[in-house]
């Protein structure tokens, strides 16, 4: 059953499926069709996010277990309303005892029944980088001990974790002794280590650089059918309508999965009484730029990222990109250009935190060329140097070949990698690079397995490359507008053109018309707003500079030893995350928003590794950084600057509200299933996690549904409006097409216009873009009707107002239902 429009909860102990089930009502009158959740299997007990599964049988106790489940399901049945689960196929939660099949794995190695369930390479123990010190201090400092409990022995570290010893060692009581420690250690199946070794000695995969994660072998059929076992029987039994499958690219084979499960969920009889088939099935996926979704996976889309960059990229004016770039080269010294701060943070991220998987992928294409004659000349230090560098420049997650064979699209990334590569490939190493591109396209010569292993480690370590270095590296890097630096995000393009963003649309009404339309998740770096708000910079880039300029001087006498990109960036957060309401003399309101600053500072700097890092973090720095802010933010001590940044506030705040009005009424319009993240159908000025996922307050929400004319609803007034439509004439939006509507006149280019069309019925939306020059400095979020002087849609039937200062004339959107 496809959604009409969904809503995002994020669950845990705190937010349960009983305080879902309370909000079914609000979520009906609101016009949300299905309740999108997160991951409700159980998780690692106090789990913020649910994504670190310690068991996916079972339904997680925390969140109400299956009878909670149940109930919130009967509610939204009872008002002809679904619900669609996060799955996590590709990893598990490790981080303590409570993953049975983890424990089992260490308590009996490669003879426990689950041992094939995770990537571990078996030639050596699992490497469990759980300690704070080598082993040897370890165990004389006491943090490492053999207890018993119940019977049995296990490994206990710092009192709390325990770890099984295995059967053989279970004679025997608690121990003390170093050296009796040691050697029981010696034998087991893992070998405790610092958590310093994780990143080059981890023999298992884990997700990204996180050592609490471990990868699954979902492409084994006996693991596919244990992880999927109670999404399954959930739909099998009517409680689903669908899936939303996390981090589809960490799999060894993407596509040859999710066409598994859609047949799994295709042939699976539901009772009468449930809504009917297909099953609506989305997939994390993180598109590269011009990268297409392939239509033979059986999904109906992404879960909206790639809507998310398109809308965000429309907003912004292209001609902000000059000088803010050189406002970013000026400030912070770094280039304006973002593809050498992306291979310098490649660079970085392959060499500091994936050593041990660049390593055994190289090992696996070294073992392949031994084993094939025609590439028996290539040395390891060959294929190392090939394989690095191709993962410097790569152009996407990933590509999606077996080894034998690859798809037709992934043909232009091996080109694309190739010509970017090329500048930096030694001297005559040039074949080598040809051979792995061979490899990956599945026309290389070898042995099948051989190749098949050396491509499933290429694959498996490009995505997490990419994620890492990009939007966890460099994008904390890189400030030249903070704004086009969010997850799937492409910030090598400034702005996107209007018929840019209808191209996107017609294609996506073409081959995924109920894909996912996201502008806020779980995962965003910025709410959709403080993206709205600074958006309105690309269009007043000089009176930006100035206002940068004044700060940068009222701030100069706290700021010392804090580095320039730093101080621009805090800026941009500053007026972007700036709380609707918040008055510059109130020290309290002032001294909260300081604290969600200093959280997202301090884990920007540490995610950009220049000045501080997780690994080692520099409380110097982060102290004077802090300090900056909470000075900034105390209106005893920067009143002048304070009021200054008031004043840009005001002056932008009626062009930031176009723009949010702008992508609320867009993902609400074009094709594809509109999601709305829990809480943002209010302003979201909300900042990286755990800011995204604070609580949310539903009874203020649920009393502006009921007034919409009062103060604040107007962002939940329009998608209420909206909602109402897309539940009126659900076929119109189900399956209506995508006709971009030309526009002519003098402001052409600050308009975007299209019909959607389904038998008798039309809807003819119109969006006002990049309106500052006319709305800033006012309180009207529309422009006057003269600023639009001549501007009128063409090639509309003719009963049909097209003057657009018309259309216009009370809000910078409007949605038309012509029949």
């Amino acid at each position: 059953m496809t959604p009409r429009a969904t809503y995002r909860f994020q669950f845990h102990r705190d937010f349960t499926f009983a305080d879902a089930e309370a909000l079914v009502p609000y979520l009906d009158t609101l016009g949300i069709s299905h309740v999108y959740a997160s991951p409700i299997t159980t998780a690692q007990s106090g789990s913020t996010h649910g994504y670190d599964v310690v068991d996916p049988t079972r339904i997680g106790p925390e969140l109400g277990g299956e009878e909670g489940f149940r109930s919130l399901v009967k509610a939204l049945r009872a008002r002809d309303m679904g619900i669609i689960i996060d799955i996590v196929p590709n990893h598990m939660g490790v981080a303590s005892d409570e993953n049975a099949w983890w424990m089992d794995v260490l308590a009996h190695g490669q003879d426990s029944g689950y041992a094939r369930f995770f990537d571990i390479d078996w030639r050596e123990p699992v490497l469990l980088p759980v300690l704070g010190t080598p082993l040897s201090e370890a165990i004389e400092q006491r943090a490492v001990a053999i207890v018993v409990e119940d019977g049995r022995r296990f490994v206990s570290l710092y009192g709390e974790r325990r770890i099984p010893l295995r059967d053989e060692d279970q004679a025997g009581g608690a121990t003390t002794d170093p050296s009796e420690i040691q050697a029981l250690l010696g034998r087991q199946h893992y070998r405790l280590a610092s958590w310093r070794t994780a990143n080059d000695a981890l023999n298992w995969r884990r997700f990204f650089t996180v050592s609490e994660l471990a990868g699954l072998r979902i492409e084994d059929p006996e693991v596919f059918e244990a992880v999927h076992a109670l999404p399954l029987r959930l739909y099998a039994e009517g409680l689903i309508d669908g899936v939303r499958v996390d981090h589809v690219d960490g799999l060894t084979d993407p596509a040859g999965y999710c066409r598994t499960l859609r047949a799994r969920l295709d042939a699976t009889a539901r009772p009468a009484d449930a809504p009917p088939g297909p099953a609506y099935f989305v997939i994390e996926k993180i598109l590269g730029g011009g990268e297409p979704l392939s239509e033979d996976w059986g999904v109906d889309g992404t879960s909206g990222y790639d809507f998310m960059e398109e809308v965000t990229a429309l907003l912004h004016a292209p001609e902000g990109e000059a000088p803010l770039n050189r406002l970013w080269e000026e400030i912070s010294g770094r280039p304006a250009d973002f593809e050498a701060e992306e291979i310098e943070a490649r660079r970085h991220m392959l060499a500091w935190a994936f050593e041990g998987q660049l390593t055994r992928c190289v090992q696996a294409f070294a073992t392949l060329a031994a084993a094939t004659p025609e590439t028996e000349g290539l040395t390891r230090g060959m294929l190392r140097r090939a394989v690095e560098r191709l993962l410097w420049v790569f152009p996407v997650y990933r590509t999606y070949g077996t080894g034998d064979a690859a798809p037709e699209s992934d043909a232009e990334i091996r080109e694309i990698a190739r010509t970017r590569v090329a500048a930096h490939i030694p001297p005559g190493e040039e074949a080598v690079v040809d051979r792995v591109l061979d490899w990956l396209a599945g026309t290389g010569p070898g042995d099948p397995d051989l190749v098949a292993e050396a491509v499933r480690r290429f694959q498996q370590l490009s995505a997490p490359i990419a994620a890492k270095a990009v939007e966890d590296t460099a994008f904390y890097r890189y400030g030249r507008l903070l704004s086009r630096n969010d997850v799937g995000f492409d910030a090598n393009r400034f702005s996107a053109g209007i018929d840019e963003f209808h191209a996107d649309a017609v294609g996506r009404a073409q081959r995924f018309p109920h894909s996912m339309l996201a502008t806020a998740t779980h995962d965003h770096k910025r709410g959709e707003d403080v993206r709205a708000r600074l958006a309105v910079v690309s269009e007043l880039p000089d009176a930006w500079r100035e206002a940068v300029l004044r700060w940068h001087a009222m701030a100069a006498p706290h700021a010392d030893g804090v580095e320039p990109g730093d101080l621009y960036m805090l800026f941009q957060t500053l007026f972007g995350a700036w709380p609707d309401g918040l008055a510059v003399d109130d020290a309290d309101g002032l001294s909260a928003f300081a604290d969600r600053l200093v959280n997202w500072q301090q884990k920007a700097v540490r995610e950009a590794k220049l000045r501080s890092s997780w690994e080692a973090p520099n409380e110097a720095y982060e102290g004077a950084a802090e300090a900056l802010v909470r000075t900034l933010l105390d209106p005893a001590k920067s009143r002048d600057f304070l009021a200054d940044l008031q004043a840009f506030l005001v002056t932008t705040a009626a062009s930031a509200r176009a723009n949010s009005l702008a992508q609320v009424a867009l993902r609400y319009t074009v094709p594809g299933v509109p999601d709305c993240y829990q809480g943002t159908e209010l302003p979201d000025f909300s900042l990286v996690d755990p800011d995204n996922r604070r609580p949310v307050d539903y009874a203020l929400r649920g009393q502006l549904l009921a007034d919409p004319e009062r103060e604040g609803a107007e962002k939940l007034a329009l998608i209420a409006r909206l909602l109402g439509l897309r539940r009126q004439h659900a076929d119109l939006f189900a399956a209506g097409d995508y006709r971009p509507v030309p526009v002519r006149g003098a402001r052409a280019g600050n308009v975007l216009a299209f019909t959607r069309n389904h038998g008798d019925a039309t809807l003819l939306a119109v969006v006002a873009l990049r309106t500052a020059e006319a709305t800033a400095g006012t309180d009207m979020p529309a422009p006057p009707a003269q600023w639009w002087g001549d501007t009128a849609l063409e090639g509309l039937p003719e009963d049909v107002e097209t003057n657009v200062a018309a259309l216009l004339r009370d809000e910078p959107v409007a949605v038309v239902i012509i029949q």
